[in-house]
Order: structure tokens, then C-alpha cells, then sequence
């Protein structure tokens, strides 16, 4: 048995032991999975419908006409009936309610330890399960999976205590566990001293699934899911690499760019190294974020120009800047999943993101609940827009993709009354600012041309961490600063809670994000908890990182047509950074050779592994809530599974002329696709293109043969005249000697 401790000993969650167990009589703690594995733990009762509606509600797009045969997915706007996952390599998960269709789960569900799965003994008693998924036993959830190995440890204790009760036969209250009635192992009865001992059992057990329901989910917690789904995402990858070359690539981006090499390594020392004090661990992933902004000062910031003077003298536009009246349309549908931000850009004349984000914060009425001015707040957010570099990707309609993305995303019915107001205007702002000054290269790239920005931030977040320091330098302008009337302390509030979203913006932290998130879910399921409550700061901020996080990788579950627009521009970004590591002698970084890639594999592969993990968490969360999301992702990713290529893409100067028609046409420098807008008609415009292209490259290859054809004959005709007079060099010598021997 457990040791007794002093009563005045504090214990986890703030209270001495004795006072905590004196406190079961009067406020018993429930237990609404009893003594069974993973009971009541379905998706579907997670988290219930808000009795009071919000004010906003996350619809998806307007549905348009459907269109003729060989239409693209999700094009019409239109919540997608179902989604087949086409027989690719998973099984289903069922996730809707009776009748609806099964969902793919994604490699998070998956076994990695042949063990899995012990039978259950004879007796009846279920094993303590240690299997890397825990599978409900209650045959209304049989297909529901607990992955995330705290979680499994609280699933496991309950249905050790079950086994207990059963074993000892003891009279216990099971209404406040709301468990299964079990039928008694035997008929005994435990003389006093073993019924003493059995009660004071049952109470340390229970004393400890308290304190492990009440524990705060720091970075030790939450990393035994991240290394499991490191190894998990690692057996996936290497599998992947193993079907083609172009997988290969494929699975060196989604490791160089979603996996945080320092982890790894510190994760394989705590694992040589197990003798070490659990204290020497970080804190928790908020505050190590939030301790890695924290920079050595800087006279200047790079990156901050010239300020615009304020525009506005007097009254402000409706959307904050002119706009034509069209954009009435696409403003009254903020609230949409997937709307065309390309055409407010347009309609707003190169305002994407002051438009959307001074519209978000009125009808959220926080202008006027923060003592904002209007006039100063569009200010700042023209000069933010400035200050967005002209990227094909990386620019200030990505910036307002993401605002409106978080915007719809903060709207779910079950997060109403969760986040403060001050939490709210921060994640719209965080959303705003999480991209201004982006240069249009990687992290890495940065870190390994030694550029002053990776210098000044230590190459950790490089790019996050400035694009902080550029917004909050804009704010210190007395034309841009619309916080004027805040007290310090508001100031500082909101300062931190942006610093920690932004800073989670950093694709490297992308496993502990999810690992984070999806060990929070299970957590709360298994404790019971049938409300989201996130009364801890730290497990608000959590959801609020992986909320903008989604958000920023929500590319792929908008509909089809802006989901390739974005596709391509993120393609073109990446291959700029291909050319340019050329040009200075630098290994081309996977994806970045604009010669050597698949896209359709890279979307697929790019859903499965990073995005559909992600976005399923995400639905576990919310759900019903976001489940449209999830079913336009699965219609994109049929739609480019559909379309792979069916031999690998091979260098062009690795391929045959006969061959060069079956590859996956990649632009020739100078000769790029137009970024297509959204309303074109994609299909057939492409392959026109597709054919002009290839006839240039033939010509240009023609002409490169018969420039060389004729280069060697040049050489050949040189080498010819050079042995011609070397023979005439040689037979007039050899006339001299004759006539030199005649002589004599």
C-alpha cells in the first residue's frame, strides 16, 4: 500500500490528502465510466449542444447549382453527403451517429506494438490494459479507440477499481460511478480487518484517480503521446518513402518541416537518461513557447518601413476601406467555411485583411467593448497589410484567410461562454499579424544561410518570433497604437496570450501541438467530463495554439477550387526557394526542386499524414461542429488521389524523350502557370497549357540537340584540319631530310 503522508502535506491539486478524502461523503466525485474500460467515451457524447445558441453559427459555404460530370469536389459549396475513402490504406472509424457513413481514421488509431489487443482472461475480468490503444469493451462504442497513453492510464485505473469492487465484493455506491452493474465473483463475505483493508484500497485508488483527472497536462504528460505518434508518423513515413521515388521526397519534407528535430534528440536523451529528476522537464508547452520569444533587445527591427499617415479623417467605410458594392455578398458570409478570399481581395482593391478583420471585429462588437478607435485600429491594420510582402503564398490574403478561418473556428457552439473577450480579440489578432514580413523562405533556409534574422533569434521560431517583433513595433507608432486606452496589465494579457499563438504558428511544433490536444480530448473523456470546461489558463491557451494552428493548415479543407489556387501559390513560393538555394550552392530542399515533384502525391500524402490527424482531433473537440470539414477534406483528397500518376516522376534530364509525355509537367523557369482565380474553369485551361508547354520543351530540346549536332561538327571539322596539317607539317619534313641526304 501507498504510504500515509501528513495531513498538512499538500497534494496535486491543492489540498491535503486527508481533507481530500473527507470531502467524499459530502462532494462525492463522479465517475461516469465505473468500473469499465473506456464506457460512455464515444465521440458523440463528448461534448453536448450549448442550451443557449450563439450569436454566430459555423456554416459551410452557400450551396451553388451542382454542376455536370467531372465537376471538383466541393466546388458548389455544398456540405458533402459522404466520403469514401476510396480503399486506401485504413480502415473506418465510425464517427457520426446511427446511419451515418463511416469516417477513415487517420495513422493516430493505428497498433504499433504487436501485444495490442490482450484477450481477456477467463474469469471475466478484463486485463489492465497497457496495449497501445485501448479499445472499448461496451459494444455501443466497440470501434471507439483511446491512443494517447495518459489518457489509457485513467481508462486503465477504472477498470482496476471495477476489477476490485468485483473481486472483494464490497458495498459501494456504483450510481456515483454510473457503471455497469457487475455480477459478484463469489459469495463470500471478508472478515473485518480484510474489509477494513479493501475499503482503505478502494479509497487510495480512488484518491489517485482524483488527483489524475485534476492533474495539469504539463509537457511530461502530453510527450508520451508525441513520441508515440513520432513513431507511429515514422512507420507510416517510411512506408510511404518505400512506394516511389517521388514518396521518398514526400516524406523528406513532412519530416524536415513538420518534426522538431531538437525534440527528437532531446526526447532520445531523456530516454538514456531516465535516472534524471522529473522537475528537469519543461514546465509546460505554453510557457516554454512564451520563454523562447523572450530575445536579447534590439535597437532596431528589420523589417519595419516607412508608416503610412491614417487615411480616414472622418467617418470610416462600412468595411474599413472602399470597397464595391459587390463585396456585400461575400462579407454577409463570414461566418462560411471556405470562402473566396481571392475575390474580396479583388472587390476590396488589395484589402483582403483589413476588410475581413476590421468587419470580424465589429460584429464581434470588441471595438467597442475594448475602447478601440476605429480609425486608429484601421490605421494599424493598413500599415500591417504594408508591411505583408508580395509572396505568392505567404502575403496578406493568407493572413486574412487565417483570420477568417479562426474567426468561423471560435464560433463553435462548444467553445460558447469557454474563451474571455480579451482571449477572443487576441486570437483574431494573433490570426492577423502570424505571417507580416514573411521573406518567402523556410525557417530552415534562413538558419542555413546564417541570415541576421537567424542570428538575432538563436534559430529557434525564426520567423515567428519576427513576425512578432514587426507587429509590436507597429503598435509602439501613436498613429497605429489602438490600444491608447488600455491599463498595463490589459496590455501585458494580451501581449502574452499573442505571443503564444503566434510562436505555435511554427510548423516544427506541429507533433506536440497535436499530441498536446489530442492527450487534452481523451483526457477530459475519460474523467467524464460531458461539457468543454477549460477553467485552467494554460488548457485555454492550449486549444486557442491549436486552433490558429488549424487554421493555418486549412488549405486543404477548403473547397477544391480555392484549396489548388492555394496549392499552387504555396508550390511557386517553394520553388523560388529551389531556384535561389541553386544559385548560392545550397542542397535543394524536398519540395523546392520545381523539376522534380509530384504534386498529387504530395496532397495526398500531405492530408494523411499531417492534416487529417490535425482536423480529426480538431472534430473530436467540437464535434458535431466540424464535421463538414472533415468531409470536404475527404472529397480534396480523393480528388487528388484520383490523379496520381501511375509511374514515379524522374528528373526530366533522367528521362527518356518517349517518357517525357507520361510525367507530371513541372513549369520551365520564365514560363510558369498564371495563378488561376477560383472562378476559371481549372480543368481544360490546364491542359492546354500543359500541351504548349511540352511543345516548347520539345522544341527547345531540338534546338539544344541540334546546337550540340552541330557544335561537334565544328570540333570534328577543327580536329580534321589539325591532323590535315599535320600531315603536311610531317611529309615537308621528311621531303627537307631526303633532300639534304641527295645533297650530301
Amino acid at each position: 500500500m501507498r504510504p500515509r503522508h501528513d495531513s498538512s502535506a499538500p497534494s496535486v491539486g491543492g489540498e491535503s490528502r486527508d481533507s481530500k478524502l473527507s470531502s467524499r461523503s459530502s462532494t462525492p466525485k463522479k465517475y461516469p465510466f465505473g468500473g469499465l474500460l473506456r464506457r460512455e467515451l464515444h465521440l458523440h457524447n463528448f461534448f453536448h449542444r450549448s442550451r443557449n445558441p450563439r450569436r454566430f453559427s459555423p456554416q459551410p459555404a452557400v450551396p451553388k447549382p451542382q454542376l455536370e460530370q467531372g465537376e471538383m469536389p466541393g466546388s458548389s459549396g455544398r456540405i458533402p453527403a459522404s466520403s469514401s475513402s476510396g480503399g486506401f490504406h485504413a480502415h473506418m472509424l465510425g464517427v457520426g451517429t446511427a446511419g451515418q457513413h463511416a469516417r477513415r481514421e487517420s495513422f493516430l488509431y493505428k497498433l504499433n506494438d504487436e501485444r495490442d489487443f490482450a484477450p481477456v482472461s477467463t474469469s471475466g475480468c478484463r486485463p489492465v490494459s497497457r496495449a497501445s490503444s485501448v479499445a472499448s469493451q461496451d459494444p455501443q462504442h466497440g470501434d471507439d479507440l483511446i491512443v494517447t497513453p495518459f489518457a489509457q492510464l485513467l481508462a486503465s485505473l477504472r477498470n482496476v477499481r471495477a476489477n476490485f469492487v468485483a473481486i472483494t465484493n464490497l458495498p459501494t455506491d456504483e450510481e456515483k460511478y454510473k457503471a455497469q452493474k457487475k455480477l459478484p465473483l463469489h459469495t463470500q463475505t471478508l472478515t473485518e480487518p480484510a474489509l477494513s483493508c479493501a475499503q482503505e484500497t478502494l479509497e487510495e485508488l480512488e484518491w489517485c484517480l482524483d488527483q489524475l483527472e485534476a492533474i495539469q497536462l504539463h509537457r511530461s504528460v502530453s510527450e508520451m503521446a508525441s513520441s508515440k505518434f513520432r513513431k507511429l508518423l515514422n512507420k507510416e513515413l517510411s512506408q510511404f518513402a518505400e512506394s516511389s521515388k517521388s514518396g521518398t521526397q514526400v516524406t523528406k519534407f513532412l519530416i524536415n518541416t513538420y518534426m522538431d528535430r531538437a525534440e527528437e534528440e532531446g526526447n532520445d536523451a531523456n530516454d538514456k537518461n531516465t535516472s534524471k529528476s522529473a522537475t528537469s522537464n519543461c514546465s509546460s508547452p505554453q510557457m516554454s513557447l512564451f520563454n523562447k520569444a523572450k530575445t536579447a533587445a534590439m535597437s532596431k527591427i528589420s523589417g519595419v518601413r516607412r508608416l503610412r499617415a491614417p487615411v480616414h479623417a472622418g467617418t470610416l467605410p462600412e468595411y474599413g476601406v472602399e470597397c464595391q458594392k459587390e463585396i456585400v455578398v461575400y462579407m454577409d458570409r463570414l461566418m462560411d467555411w471556405g470562402i473566396n478570399v481571392f475575390k474580396i481581395n479583388e472587390l476590396s482593391k488589395g484589402h483582403a485583411l483589413t476588410s475581413i478583420t476590421y468587419t470580424i471585429m465589429r460584429e464581434r462588437d470588441l471595438l467597442k467593448q475594448f475602447d478601440i478607435p476605429a480609425a486608429t485600429f484601421v490605421t494599424y491594420l493598413l500599415n500591417l497589410e504594408h508591411h505583408y510582402k508580395d509572396n505568392p503564398y505567404h502575403n496578406q490574403i493568407h493572413g486574412a484567410d487565417v483570420t477568417q478561418s479562426i474567426h468561423v473556428l471560435l464560433s463553435s457552439t462548444a467553445l460558447e461562454g469557454v474563451f474571455s473577450d480579451l482571449e477572443v480579440l487576441s486570437a483574431v489578432f494573433a490570426a492577423a499579424i502570424h505571417d507580416v514580413d514573411h521573406p518567402g523562405y523556410t525557417n530552415q533556409y534562413l538558419i542555413n544561410t546564417n541570415n541576421e534574422l537567424a542570428i538575432m533569434y538563436n534559430d529557434e521560431s525564426v520567423l515567428e518570433q519576427h513576425h512578432l517583433a514587426v507587429a509590436f513595433k507597429l503598435l509602439q507608432e501613436s498613429s497605429c497604437d489602438f490600444l491608447v486606452n488600455w491599463s498595463k496589465k490589459q496590455r501585458q494579457a494580451f501581449r502574452k496570450i499573442v505571443i503564444e499563438m503566434v510562436l505555435a504558428t511554427d510548423m516544427s511544433k506541429h507533433m506536440s501541438l497535436l499530441a498536446d490536444l489530442k492527450t487534452m480530448v481523451e483526457s477530459k473523456k475519460v474523467a467524464g467530463s460531458s461539457v468543454l470546461q477549460l477553467d485552467k489558463y494554460n488548457d485555454r491557451i492550449q486549444v486557442l495554439q491549436s486552433m490558429i494552428h488549424c487554421a493555418d493548415l486549412s488549405n486543404p479543407t477548403k473547397p477544391i477550387e480555392i484549396y489548388r489556387n492555394w496549392n499552387q501559390r504555396i508550390l511557386e513560393e517553394y520553388w523560388r526557394q529551389g531556384d535561389r538555394e541553386k544559385e548560392v550552392g545550397l542542397e535543394v530542399s524536398p519540395m523546392c526542386d520545381r523539376y522534380n515533384v509530384t504534386i498529387e502525391k504530395s496532397q495526398v500524402g500531405f492530408i494523411d499524414y499531417i492534416v487529417h490527424p490535425l482536423f480529426e482531433t480538431w472534430a473530436e473537440l467540437v464535434h458535431p461542429h466540424a464535421q463538414y470539414i472533415l468531409d470536404q477534406l475527404e472529397d480534396n483528397r480523393q480528388w487528388y488521389l484520383s490523379r496520381i500518376p501511375d509511374e514515379p516522376v524522374r528528373q526530366i534530364n533522367e528521362a527518356t524523350e518517349d517518357e517525357e509525355e507520361e510525367q507530371v509537367l513541372k513549369p520551365t523557369p520564365g514560363q510558369l502557370d498564371p495563378i488561376p482565380s477560383p472562378d476559371q474553369s481549372l480543368g481544360e485551361s490546364v491542359r492546354k497549357k500543359r500541351k504548349k508547354r511540352m511543345k516548347k520543351m520539345k522544341k527547345k530540346k531540338k534546338m539544344k540537340k541540334k546546337k550540340k549536332k552541330m557544335m561537334m561538327m565544328k570540333i570534328k571539322k577543327k580536329k580534321e584540319k589539325k591532323k590535315t596539317k599535320k600531315k603536311k607539317k610531317m611529309k615537308k619534313k621528311n621531303n627537307n631530310n631526303n633532300n639534304s641526304v641527295k645533297d650530301v
